[in-house]
């Protein structure tokens, strides 16, 4: 998922008071006071992911695509929720009509405070980072799977045990049908800002509810690969920095400090939540794993599948989202 287009600079800048070594120096953040909060199971999220590769690649236009779309309805309503499903038409950059479907879970309807958070679910549609055969199919495991999983694991928990605000959860689709990396420059029609992020693009300008507003977003992007790390993105800095320090710092208090690096890693990054930002008008960050100076390294390669999801990675992502719904 990210895109070709992403400037993937590094900037060695640690915005924390003491980097995240010191910790294992002994030199402690300052602790917060948290209240308690449920615990994600390592075994449902991974389930979850393996569920979504059962279907095969969830790409558009495809029985994959419909069939996992189907069982997200069924599963969100089965905990609760009520959902909305944001049906519309794309073209892709090589000019393949797509249908779409934007999937809206919404828990404590009536609550006015609102938290908002994301995954997308498509599947890209050729491995264009592998070596040899750049147009094969890929499971998408972590990127689409694993942020969907763990929304749904946090749906599962919510639907037993509710927080006091409002949580509305949107499965993004046509995220992941940018251009392919062989292919030239495409001109964009006047109504798309970029060929990725269709779903987000398109929901942040035609919102689900009208004047549909929340407090901020959350969105998670490739969470569940082996040993993967998290850093500051300058889209989340510049508009949802003090949501951005919160959410690490509530991971750093929960003992995830070797994930969550307070760091600025990705300059340029072109993601669902820079769409949320610029046409939705609602702050929100991105967890995505980021390492080397690029993406986990199955991205856009078959290597994205279950045998390169990590639960703990999971587990680490859905008790950090989980510990900051139930401190709100």
């Amino acid at each position: 998922m990210k895109k070709p287009l992403i400037l993937l600079i590094i900037v060695s800048i640690c915005f924390a008071i003491s980097c995240d070594n010191n910790n294992k120096s002994g030199t402690q953040e300052q602790a917060l006071d948290l209240k308690p909060s449920p615990s994600a199971n390592p075994d449902s999220l991974y389930a979850f992911v393996e569920k979504q590769v059962s279907f095969g690649p969830r790409v558009p236009n495809t029985k994959a695509h419909q069939e996992a779309a189907a069982w997200f309805v069924q599963k969100f309503e089965s905990y609760g929720a009520k959902v909305q499903v944001q049906e519309f038409d794309a073209l892709a950059y090589d000019g393949t009509a797509l249908d779409l479907k934007n999937i809206i879970a919404s828990f404590n309807p009536d609550v006015k405070k609102r938290i908002l958070l994301a995954a997308h679910w498509d599947t890209r549609p050729f491995a264009d980072r592998d070596d040899e055969d750049t147009y094969a199919p890929l499971d998408g495991a972590n990127d689409g799977g694993s942020g969907v999983a763990v929304l749904l694991e946090i749906a599962r928990i919510v639907s037993e045990q509710s927080p006091a605000v409002g949580i509305d959860m949107i499965l993004f689709d046509g995220e992941d049908w940018g251009e392919h990396a062989e292919a030239g420059i495409t001109d964009l029609p006047e109504s798309l800002d970029a060929w990725w992020c269709l779903g987000s693009q398109y929901w942040s300008k035609n919102k689900h509810k009208a004047n549909y507003t929340a407090y901020y977003g959350i969105l998670l992007d490739m969470v569940g690969g082996q040993n993967a790390t998290f850093y500051y993105d300058n889209v989340s800095q510049q508009n949802a920095g003090r949501i951005l320090d919160k959410v690490w710092s509530i991971a750093h208090a929960k003992g995830y400090q070797n994930a969550f690096k307070k760091q600025l890693g990705i300059n340029g990054i072109v993601d669902d939540h820079v769409y949320v930002n610029k046409h939705a008008l609602i702050p929100m960050i991105d967890i995505i794993d980021y390492r080397d100076g690029n993406f986990n390294p199955t991205w856009h390669t078959q290597d994205d599948n279950l045998e390169n999801i990590s639960r703990e990675s999971l587990a680490v992502v859905a008790n950090t989202v989980l510990a900051v719904l139930y401190n709100e």
